[in-house]
């Protein structure tokens, strides 16, 4: 169990720090793709050490928290790949995944609020709430990857951008909110604090509003997004 909570917290700090550092660095650039590996990986144990110690304490919330987490920075990485046939089923592999994480947050939720405190170790239900519709709202996302085949352009870095902010909102929002009883008081400043839990959905904002309506990405696409195989007809 100490193993699994220095490796979570380790994961916490290094997901933290190289997130900023690829949400801010020249995208498709040198610092941008290697802070991204990083943060792939931290986010990656970090959600599963967060949910299997969350499990282990009987803490449901925080299952449906480190689940989410794990799963955005993998759909949001696996955007960009080149896809092949087989490909597809690791889309309706994260449907799936999103479909469950989204039923539990939902009904925790629910729990949740009909219960005599109203929250579940110290998480109220609205959080979760939130979380079930994100992920349902994903789900929706990788059946339309399945339909469509694939996105491309836009809409393809779209995907990737979102889902890879909001899972650096649940590090951010789990550590500068939910663990700022462990920041030393001189620093606890909450305005700073708060404001560093949601920059990522700020910049999310920013990014989306960018690649969608600006010509930016005609610039820049072709340094990061790597084209789709195109399958020609027997």
């Amino acid at each position: 169990m100490n193993f699994l909570l220095a490796l979570h917290i380790t994961a916490g700090s290094l997901a933290i720090v190289s997130g900023f550092i690829a949400i801010f660095a020249v995208k498709g650039a040198r610092m941008h793709r290697q802070s991204g590996k990083i943060f792939l990986y931290s986010m990656l144990a970090l959600g599963i050490t967060g949910a299997v110690i969350a499990a282990i304490r009987s803490q449901p919330a925080n299952v449906v928290g480190g689940s989410l987490a794990a799963y955005m920075v993998g759909s949001g990485v696996l955007t960009l790949r080149r896809r092949e046939q087989a490909f597809y089923w690791v889309d309706a592999a994260a449907m799936a995944l999103a479909l469950v994480i989204g039923y539990f947050s939902l009904t925790i939720g629910l729990r949740v609020l009909h219960s005599a405190s109203g929250t579940s170790d110290g998480v109220p239900p609205a959080p979760l709430f939130v979380f079930a519709g994100v992920t349902l709202l994903a789900a929706l996302g990788d059946l339309r990857m399945i339909l469509v085949r694939g996105l491309q352009g836009r809409q393809r870095l779209v995907r990737h951008l979102w889902r890879m902010s909001f899972s650096l909102f649940i590090a951010t929002g789990s550590f500068f909110i939910g663990q700022a009883k462990v920041i030393p008081k001189p620093i606890r400043i909450f305005p700073v604090l708060i404001t560093l839990a949601v920059l990522p959905l700020l910049l999310l904002i920013y990014w989306v509003v960018r690649v969608l309506f600006t010509k930016w990405y005609p610039r820049r696409a072709t340094d990061f997004v790597q084209p789709m195989p195109i399958r020609r007809s027997a």
